[in-house]
C-alpha cells in the first residue's frame, strides 16, 4: 500500500496564517495537520508515503517519507500535483488531501475494499456546513450516486431522483494497480490531445481532481463510492480552522 498526500498548494484563504508556511503545516493542538495524518497511516501499518510538495516545500519535513515537488504549483491545480506522484504500481494507492482531518476510523474502512476506484464518501454531509460562513454549501465537492456507482462529480450538485443519493467526496481516494494504470493512460492522451476546458475548471493543468474523475467515469470506468462514518473536518478557510479546533479540543477532554 502507498499514500500520495497532496499538499503543493498555496491556501490563498489563509492568507495571514500561511504567509510563511504550508497550510498542511498549521497545527491543531500541538500537531500539524499532515502530522495527524501520517500518524494514522502507520496507525494502519502503511508506511510508504509520499508528499506533494509546492509553496514553501522547504518547510515540510517529515522524516522517513518520499517527497515531489510540482514544479508549477503556482499555475496549477491538484490534479496536476496527483500527476507529478503517481506512477505505475503493483500495489494500491491511497491519495489524500492535505488540508483535512480525520479519525483512523475512515482509513479503516477505505481499506476494507480496494479494488477499482473508490472515494470516501459522507451522506450526512450538510451538518458539516453548520457554522461555515465563509465556506457555504454550495462549495462541497459532492457526487451523484445510483445503484453503488457515483455518476457525477463536481460542486453543488444539488439535484437527484428517487433512487439516488448526493453526497460529499472527502477528498480520500483508493486506487486499484490495475486503475492507477488507466488514470496514467488517459492522462498521458489528454497531455498530448487535449485542448480548452476540462469538465469545470478552465484548462487541464488547472483542473481538479474531481474534473479528472468525471473524465474517468464519462469514459465507462466505475468509481464508486465508501460511505464513511468516521468524523471529518475540511481546513478551508480561517474559520474552518476555529471550529475544528474547539471541536478536537472537545473531543480530546
Amino acid at each position: 500500500m502507498k499514500v500520495i498526500i497532496l499538499a503543493a498548494g498555496m491556501g490563498s484563504r489563509f492568507r495571514s496564517l500561511t504567509n510563511n508556511k504550508p497550510k498542511c503545516m498549521l497545527k491543531l493542538s500541538n500537531q500539524t495537520l499532515i502530522e495527524r495524518q501520517i500518524k494514522i497511516f502507520h496507525s494502519c501499518n502503511i508506511n510508504d508515503i509520499t508528499i506533494v510538495t509546492g509553496y514553501r516545500s522547504e518547510l515540510i519535513d517529515i522524516s522517513n517519507v518520499n517527497y515531489v515537488k510540482n514544479e508549477n504549483y503556482e499555475t496549477t491545480n491538484m490534479n496536476e500535483s496527483l500527476f507529478c506522484a503517481l506512477e505505475p504500481s503493483n500495489s494500491h494507492v491511497l491519495v489524500t488531501y492535505s488540508d483535512i482531518v480525520f479519525e483512523q476510523k475512515i482509513i479503516q474502512q477505505m481499506l476494507e475494499i480496494r479494488d477499482g476506484i473508490r472515494l470516501a464518501v459522507n451522506l450526512n454531509w450538510r451538518k458539516y456546513y453548520q457554522n461555515r460562513t465563509t465556506h457555504p454549501l454550495s462549495e462541497a465537492e459532492n457526487v451523484l450516486v445510483e445503484n453503488g456507482r457515483i455518476l457525477q462529480i463536481k460542486k453543488n450538485i444539488s439535484e437527484s431522483l428517487q433512487n439516488q443519493q448526493i453526497g460529499e467526496f472527502l477528498g480520500i481516494m483508493m486506487l486499484s494497480s490495475d486503475h492507477v494504470k488507466i488514470l496514467l493512460e488517459r492522462y498521458s492522451y489528454l497531455k498530448k490531445n487535449h485542448i480548452g476546458t476540462f469538465h469545470n475548471s478552465s484548462s487541464l493543468s488547472n483542473a481538479y481532481i474531481t474534473d479528472m474523475l468525471q473524465e474517468i467515469i464519462n469514459c465507462g470506468i466505475n468509481v464508486n463510492p465508501v460511505f464513511t462514518e468516521g468524523r471529518w473536518f475540511e481546513i478551508d478557510t480561517q474559520e474552518d480552522f476555529k471550529n475544528a479546533e474547539k471541536l478536537i479540543n472537545k473531543f480530546q477532554s
